[in-house]
């Protein structure tokens, strides 16, 4: 008889399946979140607020102050000048109620992260404390969770 016998072999298998079957859960640890809950509220624009659009442009980030393109150094010039000009129009910066402008960016679904990412740094060096984005609620409205 010239048969091989396997049995030895699918011994060895399933005691590798169970051995895989029980090491792999402690392998993958995970840390329990709850993410928060994801709702689409209108945004209140005001005058003062910022409106900046990150996009690529052939790897190129292009940013935009409302319909301007704009480079990194002139970005941080417009924003610096822009938070000092609104904390000076409400009485300085011991104003009592001041109320300093967001920045509101539009990223486009395409852009790198580096380019949204280098953006939001350049507004929260400038002095901006509050940087926000702006999306599109999904068809049909409501919230989205």
């Amino acid at each position: 008889m010239s048969d091989i016998n396997t049995t030895p072999l699918v011994d060895v298998m399933l005691v590798l399946l169970i051995i895989f079957l029980i090491a792999v859960p402690v392998v993958l640890q995970t840390v329990k979140l709850k993410l928060p809950d994801v709702r689409f509220d209108p945004t209140t624009t005001k005058p003062e607020n910022v409106n900046l659009s990150v996009t690529s442009n052939g790897g190129e980030c292009e940013v935009y102050w409302n319909m301007s393109k704009v480079g990194h150094q002139e970005l941080l010039d417009l924003a610096v000048a822009k938070l000092k000009t609104e904390i000076d129009r409400q009485g300085g910066v011991n104003a009592a109620g001041l109320e300093l402008p967001e920045a509101h960016i539009r990223g486009d679904v395409n852009t790198p992260y580096r380019c949204i990412g280098g953006t939001i740094y350049t507004m929260q060096q400038a002095g901006f404390a509050r940087v926000g984005f702006i999306s599109e609620p999904p068809p049909g409205g409501g919230s989205s969770i």
